[in-house]
């Protein structure tokens, strides 16, 4: 699941925030009910997942890495900020997000904390934002009145190129020329060959399968920008948190190791084992984009969250002028009390029961 904004996009981004308050108020006030336990007494866990993408909580389930809570599929989410919002207006349990747009929800009045890394960019999986090699495009001011693709505003693409353009050295008043246009991820590739678009965000089987073609090339990427690093966290609200510790506690174990799981698997059993989870689930989904899988994104053993990893985004919130200096404190946001990689149970070193890994 996975950008900055002045004055208009400064308005769009505060009025985004306003009806996500707006709409945790109502929905809150309507009483949705969670959707309480299983015959068996294991707390049920709704969350929304991705098309052909299997989620490292759906990899402990199958691995049998819970205990205490049964997961319960809902639908499919259309960008990290609905993930979240949807968790903060528990149609969901939990929620991942770009810590970016976690920090702007409980900045607007979220009750929700960050558990665990959900995903970020590792060696082998990042985010590639390409040109076409004969757009005539080779430096950051070149897109100075172009239009770069996306996924989704108030996210990790807009905060990306926006801090890209702020450290190449353009003015704000230069970045805000520059174009961001929502593009689906399925549909970027196609966009920015078309000219459509001038700049594509393509990450995962996306960027693989778009280099594979040839004739685009990255003018940038999130791992040159910040080297490896995890990106986004998943969010409980805190009464959940408050009411179902052990339930929470679970999940955050179980997901853990199978974070790890997918970190010490040699990549050949990873993508068997994932493949068999989507033939499993029966959701009729396409398997064949698999092949172009290539690690789980998260480079910190056991998806411990570090406070960089939150700290970074509220000074650029701060930074922007969405934020007031001290009005948010990083080590507030998050806790890796549960993580066993975190809280002693494993050394980060280990394996996803404990064992002794060996050195790649």
């Amino acid at each position: 699941m996975p950008s900055s904004a002045p004055p208009l996009r400064a308005v769009r981004a505060l009025a985004a925030a306003i009806a996500l308050v707006t709409s945790v108020s109502v929905l809150t006030g309507c009483g949705t009910s969670e959707p309480g336990s299983t015959a068996d007494g294991k707390t049920v866990f709704r969350y929304q997942g991705a098309t052909g993408q299997v989620s490292p909580f759906e990899l402990a389930d199958d691995l049998g890495y819970f205990s205490k809570i049964a997961l319960r599929w809902v639908g499919d989410t259309t960008s990290g900020p609905a993930n979240i919002q949807a968790a903060a207006t528990n149609q969901v349990e939990f929620g991942s997000a770009f810590n970016g747009a976690v920090v702007k929800l409980i900045a607007g009045g979220a009750k929700v904390t960050s558990v665990l890394s959900s995903y970020g960019s590792d060696d082998q999986s990042f985010t590639g934002y390409f040109v076409r090699d004969d757009a005539g495009i080779n430096s950051p001011r070149d897109l100075i009145g172009k239009k770069v693709g996306i996924n989704t505003l108030g996210a990790h693409h807009e905060f990306v190129t926006r801090e890209w353009l702020h450290q190449q050295g353009l003015s704000e008043k230069e970045i805000k020329q520059v174009e961001l246009t929502v593009v689906p991820p399925a549909n970027t590739e196609d966009a920015l060959r078309k000219g459509q678009i001038d700049v594509g965000a393509l990450g995962s089987v996306f960027r693989e399968t778009a280099v594979e073609r040839g004739g685009i090339r990255p003018l940038y990427t999130d791992k040159a920008l910040f080297g490896t690093f995890d990106y986004g966290t998943y969010v409980f609200r805190n009464d959940y948190l408050a009411k179902n510790q052990e339930a929470v506690k679970d999940f955050v174990q179980g997901t853990a190791r199978a974070t790890r799981w997918l970190q010490v698997t040699p990549r050949d059993e990873a993508v068997a084992r994932l493949t068999s989870i989507i033939e499993k689930r029966g959701r009729n989904e396409n398997t064949g984009l698999l092949k172009y899988w290539r690690s789980s994104g998260i480079p910190v053993p056991g998806a411990v969250i570090a406070e960089k990893e939150l700290q970074i985004w509220i000074d650029w919130l701060v930074r922007n002028g969405e934020l007031k200096d001290g009005q948010l404190k990083a080590t507030d946001l998050f806790t890796n009390k549960d993580n066993p990689y975190a809280n002693g149970t494993y050394t980060p070193t280990s394996g996803p029961a404990g064992e002794v890994v060996a050195a790649k």
